[in-house]
């Protein structure tokens, strides 16, 4: 309790300091994950049509996934340098496996008598993409985008290490300076911000489900 209290001591000396690192943490966050899901979504429909496609797109986003996050970050460095882009960069890569595997295993689950139902209605393959498939799929898809919103949150943390700023800043510096106080103005927000994404995105998830699904549910 003690060590919180010195935390929040820092943070009342400084708030100016610890607004601009929420903002940036925010701002790093909330684009990567946006053009994540840009990027993912269409590439999981194309996959969910092309089963060759799928095994290869499939395999490399688990493989992503494997890979550690501070690592991703680093693999940037050469190419990117230091600094807010590499950290978008890498944290767009550790946010599109988990939409892109979702969307595909969504899609690959619509009941297909509902999708030749559709067809005989006359509907387009577009329409039936657009009406029937995606939301059917629409649960297991926000599953996925949720999973990446909170892996994206708390990785962003570690854009501190290449120049990206945000809240890890106040963890590197704590842990240089063996100052413990410092590290908790960095870690208890970001826990913080994971578990109101967390709940803010599985809430957005009920509310996008359509009302025949969650009461199937």
């Amino acid at each position: 309790m003690r060590l919180v209290i010195l935390a929040w001591q820092h943070v009342a000396a400084d708030p100016g300091q610890f607004r601009d690192a929420v903002l940036v943490h925010l701002e790093l966050s909330a684009l990567a994950l946006l053009i994540a899901f840009v990027l993912a979504l269409p590439a999981g429909i194309w996959v969910s049509r092309w089963p060759t496609a799928a095994l290869v797109t499939l395999g490399a986003a688990n493989t992503l996934r494997t890979i550690p996050s501070l690592a991703v970050l680093a693999f940037t460095l050469p190419f990117l340098g230091i600094g807010f882009l590499p950290s978008l960069v890498a944290l767009t890569i550790l946010g599109l496996p988990p939409i892109l595997t979702n969307t595909y295993v969504g899609l690959r689950q619509v009941d297909a008598d509902a999708v030749e139902s559709a067809a005989g209605m006359g509907m387009t393959r577009s329409q039936i993409l657009w009406r029937v498939e995606l939301p059917l799929a629409m649960p297991v898809i926000l599953a996925g985008v949720r999973t990446s919103a909170v892996q994206v949150v708390a990785s962003a943390t570690l854009a501190a290490f290449i120049g990206g700023g945000g809240l890890g800043d106040f963890i590197t510096t704590g842990i240089g300076m063996m100052q413990i106080e410092l590290l908790l103005v960095g870690a208890i927000p970001v826990t913080l911000l994971a578990i109101a994404t967390e709940l803010l995105f599985g809430s957005l998830e009920r509310a996008l489900t359509p009302r025949g699904l969650r009461e199937v549910a």
